[in-house]
């Protein structure tokens, strides 16, 4: 009885999961037919989860793509290199393992006393970006969910003074490859749930998740307790992402704000005089 009510507990979330997935794909046009998507897999619960539900989408969608899981092997010490290829021979899916000594770069680089986050990311995004166009990928995506774009706005604006995000869909700088974030409309609570009821072998992050006082982890607490105080504060954060007024900001390039001119032709006469305020009948 507990294993069939854990089964349809299951099935309930990666319908939900599923549901938030196809929407977030059909809003950004993430997926076209003849795509050949490269699923960048690094043994979190975020990218499983996103392998998981998009192989269900590639078997029941009405257009055709491919999909190709791709891992980097950083050279993380300790690293178990033998738990994502028995991971990924049991689901029959193309995949690739890349190896590439990042950790030896990072480390040597930063002090001890700095996070690893922000030049790790970038020797990553360059090995995966090379290794897209050597397998044909018209698609690089990436386990970034709802919450993760959420706590990437307020890190920007606390410590970068900028009001930007990660955006469910993004052309690199070179015009050469085209990222999309599948999960970008999920929770990380149901990908943590749906990690749990399917027991993923999850590989942790020892090079950075391991380092005290990352400014993510600052943001994610801080979120934890608004949502915690306010449910849905986090999901209406989210949707001011997708609802941005740029005349009401401040950026001049974003809005020309230097062009505006005064139309008072357009404006109801109030005994004579051109007024914005609608004349009222007593």
């Amino acid at each position: 009885m507990a294993l069939r009510k854990e089964k349809l507990e299951a099935n309930k979330l990666h319908k939900r999961l599923r549901r938030n997935v196809g929407k977030a794909v059909a809003d950004y046009r993430m997926i076209e037919s003849g795509d050949r998507i490269m699923v960048c897999l690094s043994g979190g619960k975020d990218s499983y989860g996103m392998l998981d539900i998009l192989m269900n989408l590639r078997d029941n969608a009405p257009i055709q793509f491919e999909l190709v899981a791709v891992n980097l092997d950083q050279k993380q010490p300790g690293f178990p290199t033998e738990v994502l290829p028995q991971y990924l021979d049991g689901l029959g899916v193309e995949y690739h393992i890349i190896e590439k000594d990042t950790y030896s770069i990072v480390t040597e680089k930063i002090a001890e006393n700095r996070t690893y986050c922000s030049l790790c990311s970038r020797l990553r995004r360059g090995t995966l970006y090379g290794f897209a166009e050597k397998i044909g990928a018209s698609k690089i995506a990436l386990g970034h969910h709802r919450d993760d774009i959420v706590e990437t706005l307020f890190l920007n604006m606390f410590y970068q003074g900028k009001l930007k995000a990660m955006p469910p869909k993004m052309l690199s700088d070179d015009g050469a490859n085209m990222v999309i974030r599948p999960l970008a409309y999920c929770r990380e609570a149901d990908l943590q749930a749906l990690a749990e009821l399917r027991q993923y072998p999850i590989i942790p992050c020892n090079l950075c998740g391991s380092q005290d006082g990352l400014q993510r982890r600052v943001v994610k607490a801080m979120l934890g307790d608004w949502e915690r105080e306010h449910p849905g504060r986090v999901e209406t954060i989210f949707s001011a992402i997708k609802h941005v007024a740029p005349s009401q900001l401040a950026d001049t390039a974003l809005f020309d704000f230097a062009a505006l001119q005064l139309d008072r032709h357009a404006l109801a006469p109030v005994d004579g005089v051109a007024s914005s305020i609608p004349a009222i009948n007593l």
